[in-house]
């Protein structure tokens, strides 16, 4: 029998699954959410679920073209009270509906003839396309009309005003336009209920352009399940703010304008533009004035605090990051013993296999002999089938002790060849020698770095899956930085040494002790962020990035193993 089709007037319609109205607790949406799903659905979970933010060009110009609209004027009367016959124009109006689930502040509406009429301000120029603007444009204001409709106006019509031509677009609020905007409430309540963040686009036109590019990480997340087209290079302006020291006892740091600044005895000895300063990094008695704790919480600017030794005590922040899934699946993850295992693991090889890699590169007298190299990659193979923790640590700690043996060989034979600089073995709390005062002061710079980047990304630093949780002790931190340890911090040590940045003078040494002076430690310091800074190409994505972006990006990426978008997590390693 032929296949038939069913005339148009029996054919099954497609029924709308709206949500229930909101109770209890539940947020309300923010209508510029809609814009933002109906753009990308996984850029709205970003935004709203996860609590991910990150500024660009564009967002800037947006807050910009906003400032006027922003400050409430004129008064919207209730719907059974609008004049007829007068026009009237209200500024920055905020309403809200349970029934849709949404709340919107309204740029500005104006009302004329018994009709309202929302007017939404954009950046840039109008847009030469059907209807007169874009879908996410048109669904948001939309979303504005069922708002006001909510509360008994009469709608028609709205109008986006483009600042950067100075146009004004009518948007008729017709059947489909209507149902696209339901359409967009249903569906980003729906994935926002459904805790599952949906997958990257694929190579979309939109990414690069987009702020949260960075955070979303669509082309390595595609890549990584993939492997079929290679990431387009990271589209993220250049970050131009440093880290702030500040290493002098009984320094004051305030806040002038838009400006830190830095006394002593009341007298100004240094200071930064706020826009320029990434974190502020004390070392010992500094005292931080509350007004500038504030400004820095406020702008999302960590502040670090270190013992005048050069410890890593703890460190300030907001609110701290929204994420709470991040958070849940950290949590989830470092009680499942096979998991940490498995994680643990992949953390090990990497470093052990960084070290490797370091020693060859940077071997003095010719090149390392070939059964030292074996013998570490046997400590890898063997890290790769241990079976407990207890056995990783084992495989680590030997191979730890060989890399250490060797390492006066990376250092020049007229620095080396000194007392000062002589080394034999790793030794800690205390070091007893400067090389081992440079690599533990260098291990403590490293694990304030990777503890500020994890609480900016939303993990807890102090979760961890190989190194064990106690008091004070920010175990994620130390598990993430075990591959680094070789590429920045014992590298930053050698340059120093090599370089004569850090000379056998900057020493002092009490009751066994051995620990560098105030100068000493500016020049370390600006020697180690000098090699965050340095440019590095990834072996799986092929574009440069420095260690700085790098540490971000690799956290982001072990975000995405634990949320289960990635089956594993692709450790850094070096060439």
């Amino acid at each position: 029998m032929a296949d038939e089709t069913l005339p148009e007037s029996t054919a099954q319609p497609e029924l709308p699954l709206p949500f229930p109205e909101l109770a209890r607790d539940l947020p309300l949406l923010p209508a510029r959410m809609l814009n933002e799903y109906q753009y990308c659905p996984r850029l709205a979970y970003l935004e709203w679920v996860q609590g991910e933010w990150a500024d660009s060009a564009d967002t800037v110009e947006g807050r910009n073209v906003h400032r006027r609209v922003d400050k409430p004027a004129g008064e919207l009367p209730p719907a059974a009270e609008l004049p007829p016959e007068e026009k009237l124009h209200a500024r920055s109006i905020t309403l809200s509906s349970n029934r849709l689930g949404l709340i919107a502040k309204m740029d500005l509406v104006e009302a004329e003839d018994g009709f309202v009429v929302p007017v939404d301000y954009k950046r840039g120029k109008r847009p030469h396309v059907a209807g007169g603007a874009y879908d996410p444009e048109r669904v948001q204001l939309c979303a504005q009309a069922l708002i006001l409709e909510e509360h008994g106006y009469r709608v028609r019509e709205g109008v986006l005003y483009f600042a950067g031509s100075r146009e004004r677009v009518r948007v008729e609020f017709d059947d489909a336009l209507r149902a696209l905007t339901r359409n967009a409430i249903d569906g980003l309540r729906l994935v926002a209920a459904g805790g599952t963040i949906p997958p990257p686009l694929v190579d979309s036109p939109k990414c690069p352009r987009c702020s949260l590019v960075g955070i979303c990480l669509p082309d390595e997340v595609n890549f990584l399940k993939r492997e079929d087209t290679p990431p387009r290079p990271l589209a993220v302006g250049r970050d131009e703010a440093m880290p702030v020291y500040v290493q002098a006892q009984r320094a004051k740091v305030s806040k002038n304008g838009e400006t830190l600044e830095v006394s002593i005895d009341d007298e100004k000895v240094s200071g930064a533009r706020l826009a320029e300063v990434s974190q502020l990094v004390l070392m010992g008695n500094v005292y931080v004035t509350t007004p500038t704790l504030h400004a820095l919480m406020e702008r999302e600017i960590t502040v670090s605090w270190h013992s005048y030794g050069g410890w890593f005590i703890g460190h300030t922040i907001g609110t701290g990051h929204k994420n709470v899934e991040l958070r849940t699946a950290q949590y989830r993850a470092s009680f499942d013993e096979t998991r940490c295992l498995r994680i643990a693991r992949g953390l090990v090889v990497a470093k052990i296999q960084n070290a490797r890699t370091l020693l060859r590169r940077n071997w003095k007298a010719g090149e390392p002999p070939e059964p030292l190299l074996d013998e570490f990659k046997r400590d890898i193979d063997q890290a790769r089938r241990v079976g407990s923790v207890a056995e990783l640590l084992g495989v680590e700690g030997n191979a730890a002790a060989r890399y250490f043996r060797h390492f006066k060989q990376m250092l020049s034979p007229d620095t080396s060849g000194s007392f000062a600089f002589d080394f034999e073995r790793r030794n800690r709390r205390p070091p007893t020698d400067p090389v081992n005062a440079l690599l533990s002061f260098a291990y403590s710079l490293l694990v304030r770095a990777w503890t500020v980047t994890l609480s900016a990304v939303g993990f807890d630093p102090y979760r961890g899956f190989y190194h064990q949780p106690r008091y004070g002790r920010p175990a994620l931190a130390l598990d993430l930085m075990e591959p680094f340890r070789p590429l920045i911090a014992d590298s930053s040590v050698i340059q120093a040494i090599n370089n004569g940045e850090v000379k056998p003078s900057d020493f002092v040494s009490a009751a066994g002790s051995v620990a560098l002076d105030a100068d000493g430690r500016k020049r370390f310091i600006a020697a180690f962020e000098r090699r965050l800074g340095h440019e590095v190409t990834h072996p799986l994505f092929g574009y440069k990035v420095s260690y700085r972006r790098l540490l971000e990006l690799q956290a982001r990426l072990f975000g995405r193993y634990l949320l289960g978008e990635l089956a594993e997590y692709p450790n850094f390693v070096t060439r």
